[in-house]
């Protein structure tokens, strides 16, 4: 009797550890975003579109995307590799159709055969969480020839109660995808031509992407919440411009150099084993001799 009296306080227990366990935020043991200092908005970016909806104050960004228009900022110069990161806070509320954006690109230098490194908010319906997707191009942009290689994921935290740091490893030899430097993704080079190699700058947006953003365009923008309002902050970018010696140095991706320690894999592993939503890979409708690096180990 006693045990039958002290079950249901047992598995509340349970259950909650569990849940504490799956929710809280592992350790990776290297923090480059603790390393690189922050650099000022004016000195790194400048306004791409939409500068009547861009407010820069005291070291944070704010673009917002209503009825008339979205906003965009760019960096100032493009790199060929490096560490590249923002903190970034999010609209609550409906946001459905709505991207929020940090990502690298140089499609204006290679127009209809662009390179592209992503990090992209996808809006949401109240009571539903954001989708953060992460997404690579290789030399392919809007026309017919797009090859999208994206990983989606759900959050441990909400995006729009606080600031959290997402940032962008890029290296000759991988891509690494951090969220408050939890490595949540690794992309791999496994040949010349499923890896971007030529230079690109780094960007923020935010803008209307109804036709597919929320749940394949079922839910669209909805004007009657604007404005839709994305903050940034704690802007860095440390890595080899287009312009350094060829004796720069890329970034390094682990207390290692490149590739990831063993704790930064178990944190990889924990964030894609809870987190994950969508994998191309996994995705058997695809196409995958388009995507060669799927069939490789």
């Amino acid at each position: 009797m006693a045990f039958l009296h002290t079950l249901p306080s047992t598995l509340f227990l349970f259950f909650f550890i569990s849940f504490s366990t799956i929710n809280a935020q592992p350790s990776p043991s290297y923090y480059p975003s603790k390393i690189f200092k922050p650099l000022a908005f004016h000195y790194g970016f400048q306004n791409l579109w939409g500068a009547q909806h861009q407010h820069v104050h005291h070291g944070q960004v704010s673009i917002w995307l209503d009825r008339n228009s979205g906003s965009g900022f760019k960096s100032t110069r493009p790199f060929r590799n490096g560490y590249f990161g923002a903190s970034i806070k999010l609209q609550p509320g409906y946001t459905a159709g709505v991207i929020t954006a940090f990502y690298l690109s140089n499609n204006q230098a290679h127009p209809g055969f662009h390179d592209e490194v992503d990090i992209e908010f996808l809006g949401t319906t109240p009571g539903n969480p954001y989708t953060l997707q992460t997404n690579v191009y290789v030399r392919g942009s809007g026309d017919g020839r797009v090859i999208g290689r994206e990983m989606k994921f759900h959050l441990w935290f909400d995006p729009t109660s606080a600031f959290h740091h997402y940032a962008i490893i890029w290296n000759p030899d991988e891509i690494i995808f951090l969220v408050d430097d939890v490595p949540i993704r690794r992309y791999q080079k496994k040949s010349a031509a499923t890896f971007p190699i030529r230079p690109m700058w780094v960007y923020g947006s935010i803008w209307d992407a109804s036709s597919w953003a929320t749940d394949d365009g079922r839910y669209p923008a909805d004007y009657r919440y604007e404005p839709f309002i994305a903050r940034y902050t704690n802007f860095i970018i440390h890595g080899c411009s287009a312009y350094a010696s060829l004796r720069c140095r890329p970034v390094r991706s682990s207390i290692y150099g490149s590739g990831l320690g063993p704790n930064q894999n178990l944190a990889m592993r924990w964030a894609q084993r809870n987190f994950l939503v969508y994998d191309y890979c996994k995705d058997f409708k695809r196409d995958h001799s388009l995507t060669p690096e799927c069939n490789w180990p």
